[in-house]
């Protein structure tokens, strides 16, 4: 291992949250104002990631004012807080640039389905369609 890397992995944040492409988050930033300094909140999509180890870097884009703005941080910045993962969409692509070209409804996603995990309760949706469904229905299921 060289100087570079040894000086890169010191620099690296431990505590960033698996987020992905599609996903909404919010990213805290530090903002120096005189000698005053403040928390900023950019929430909105992220759009790309690129980049890998100390220099990796992510794209968040949204819409202000129907203006859309995109905004790269790097996510070992000292600058950035942290990063909240508001909610996780499900995506097919590995860049949603295709998004700067749509509005409204037509740049939405689907949100990601929760998973049944065997040992956990079950999500409400499921369980709330067991309680409809009929009981004809459920004994042909376990059969």
């Amino acid at each position: 291992m060289n100087l570079i890397e040894r000086l890169e992995r010191a620099n690296m944040k431990k505590n960033i949250p698996p987020f992905n492409i599609g996903d909404d988050v919010k990213v805290h930033i530090k903002v120096v104002e005189g000698d005053k300094e403040r928390i900023q909140v950019f929430e909105g999509i992220v759009i790309a990631r690129d980049g890998s180890r100390n220099r990796e870097t992510f794209t968040v884009r949204k819409i202000s004012y129907s203006v859309g703005v995109e905004r790269v941080f790097p996510i070992h910045s000292p600058k950035i807080e942290k990063i909240e993962i508001v909610k996780s969409n499900r995506v097919k692509r590995a860049k949603l640039y295709f998004l700067r070209g749509r509005t409204g409804k037509a740049a939405r996603f689907v949100e990601k389905e929760k998973f049944f995990v065997p040992g956990q309760e079950k999500p409400a949706v499921e369980a709330a369609a067991e309680a409809q469904a009929p009981e004809s229905a459920k004994g042909a299921a376990q059969s």
